[in-house]
């Protein structure tokens, strides 16, 4: 402990000076928008110094791809020039990603990637001249070393990298966002498996999470504006309407309009049964006496995980506890300091703010 205090003053006491140390953001590009975080080291811990949004305009991400490339980079440019950014960590689409686990010999990563390398093919369906990958340890088995690797088509890092060059904005790493979210929501050195439940405007992202590290992943083309989409249609009303009373009503019986909620369950019943689905199915492998940790419970995170009874309607359900995110647990304790950003909007962050800390070795 004494050890790491003294790495942070020395890191604080001979930083150099502003104009010549430019921070690196952690920016993250989904289908609602351009979001992007800023950190900063003080003596009692890291504080969130600078966030912000830009709205993008409905397709402008599909399937976690940039369909409309100068809408992207002009919202990153806008975020960047305001927060005075010009280096970033971003992150790339897990449903764009392929995610595998091998054995393999070896005890250091170069031999793990020259073994990957090899047999690459049988793990990312892509000729191996086309891929790029990374490799993590998760364990030891026997005399062989589990890795958890991450494949992606090169063009597809090096479009998000060249959209990020147009807006004037240096990238320092790209990583799956799977890889990001667990490092902002579970203390370091947690040990547990959760299940992470990323609910976005269009998408939800499942991932079960061991030891910080994604084991799987997968993305459903479902999110929280199917949900505005059900409150708009029963109510009549506009999208902005819509937004307002699922934000207040949430899944609490309105015995006023017993309809409403019915609108709204059919929808999210829909969510559930999928994650259900994926849960049962690590569930029974973990218990076969496999190499799994059986999930202890759920986390919810995303712009769309605030719906008022989700948590209760979904622990009800899946037969563990389910609770909200918080983004902020690797920061400096509250005590110290207060975060500029409201919990609730907080949680629409996890991604951006993960991404910062990997600046920190955190």
């Amino acid at each position: 402990m004494a050890k790491n205090a003294l790495a942070r003053l020395t890191r604080i006491e001979f930083a150099p000076p502003k104009y010549l140390a430019f921070p690196t953001a952690g920016i993250d590009v989904s289908a609602s928008g351009v979001k992007l975080a800023v950190l900063e080291e003080r003596l009692h811990g890291l504080e969130l110094v600078a966030f912000g949004e830009e709205r993008l305009p409905m397709g402008a991400v599909t399937g976690g791809e940039m369909t409309d490339r100068a809408a992207i980079v002009a919202a990153v440019r806008t975020l960047a020039k305001k927060h005075h950014v010009r280096f970033a960590n971003i992150a790339l689409s897990e449903s764009r990603s392929y995610l595998f686990e091998a054995q393999t010999s070896g005890k250091e990563s170069k031999d793990w990637r020259t073994a990957i390398e090899q047999r690459l093919d049988e793990y990312v369906p892509l000729p191996p001249s086309e891929v790029a990958f990374d490799l993590v340890s998760s364990g030891v088995v026997g005399d062989q070393t589990q890795v958890l690797g991450v494949g992606y088509a090169r063009r597809v890092i090096e479009e998000s990298v060249s959209a990020f060059d147009e807006a004037n904005v240096t990238v320092r790493a790209v990583e799956n966002e799977m890889f990001s979210m667990p490092r902002a929501l579970l203390p370091v050195g947690d040990q547990e498996t959760v299940l992470l439940i990323d609910i976005g405007k269009t998408t939800t992202k499942l991932a079960v999470i061991s030891r910080r590290v994604p084991r799987f992943a997968t993305t459903l083309d479902v999110g929280g504006h199917a949900l505005t989409l059900a409150v708009q249609k029963h109510f009549g009303v506009t999208e902005e309407e819509a937004k307002r009373v699922k934000a207040e009503h949430g899944l609490v019986i309105n015995e006023s309009d017993p309809g409403y909620l019915e609108a709204m369950l059919s929808t999210v019943s829909v969510i559930r049964e999928e994650i259900i689905r994926r849960l049962d199915y690590w569930q029974s492998r973990s218990a076969a006496g496999g190499v799994h940790e059986p999930v202890t419970r759920a986390i919810l995170a995303g712009g769309n995980a605030t719906v008022r009874g989700l948590p209760e309607y979904l622990e009800t359900s899946l037969k563990i506890p389910v609770e909200l995110g918080d983004v902020f647990v690797n920061l400096a304790p509250r005590e110290s300091w207060l975060p500029p950003l409201d919990y609730l909007e907080s949680l629409a962050y996890g991604t951006a703010i993960g991404l910062a800390l990997r600046e920190y070795g955190t």
